[in-house]
């Protein structure tokens, strides 16, 4: 039995075993080992292999749960020859976490990648819609689409306030309702044509025109030779300046 323990005791001395697990005896059981000539102590070596069973069956347990964890990030690695063994060592613990940590890596690189694929798609769109031939030309172009959509946005708020129209409405309701004021305007302007031309069709208004060609070029030179005869320049002053000739 002292054989026994005190290979048990040399196990818990060596550099291997975990530390603060050796505690030299004190009391009654220290005088015992003094008299017997024996340097070990005996007496907290079951507390420390009782520690060392509850350690085990721990590890057994957390042996389990990375398996769980495992199922869940590699559900397609279903295979543990440890399932069925009666002892777990650090060792296979140690694999389960390896292969999760290079599944998590490889997912890291897989998602990066993908954002690098992404933003080059986003890049390469961007360059389609606004016709930018090189990447240097992207963000310059950025700039100039950002500065008209500003000014657009300007324009869109004033044209909902001059027409009173509600903040909320569409692109689609502001030209309709400049179309149906441009239409107004035109038909006021014609109908103050007419009015002015004291005529009512279109034809008319032609006629008056073609008239107006063919009178006011000779009696626009007839002033002008009246203008240079009584020697005015004002076309007012013609008729005083004739009445004087009489």
């Amino acid at each position: 039995l002292l054989k026994v323990l005190s290979r048990i005791d040399s196990i818990l001395r060596s550099p291997r075993a975990p530390p603060l697990i050796f505690r030299p005896s004190k009391g009654p059981m220290q005088n015992y080992i003094k008299e017997n000539g024996q340097g070990c102590g005996f007496e907290h070596l079951p507390l420390t292999v009782e520690m060392w069973a509850d350690q085990l069956i721990a590890l057994k347990d957390l042996h389990r749960s990375l398996r769980k964890l495992s199922l869940e990030l590699l559900p397609w690695n279903t295979a543990d020859p440890q399932d069925n063994r009666e002892s777990i060592r650090v060792e296979d613990l140690q694999l389960i976490v390896d292969a999760i940590l290079e599944e998590l890596e490889n997912k890291e690189k897989n998602r990066q990648t993908q954002s690098l694929q992404t933003l080059s798609a986003i890049v390469s769109h961007f360059q389609k819609l606004f016709d930018v031939n090189s990447l240097n030309g992207v963000y310059p172009r950025m700039n100039e689409v950002y500065t008209k959509l500003g000014e657009m946005t300007n324009a869109m708020r004033n044209l909902h306030e001059l027409l009173e129209l509600d903040s909320s409405a569409p692109p689609t309701v502001v030209v309709d309702t400049v179309g149906k004021l441009c239409d107004i305007i035109n038909k006021n302007v014609t109908e103050q044509v007419q009015q002015l031309l004291g005529t009512q069709d279109i034809q008319s208004i032609i006629n008056k025109l073609e008239e107006h060609e063919c009178f006011f070029p000779p009696f626009q030179a007839l002033i002008q030779d009246l203008l240079c005869l009584l020697e005015i320049s004002n076309v007012d002053d013609i008729l005083p300046a004739v009445q004087n000739l009489k």
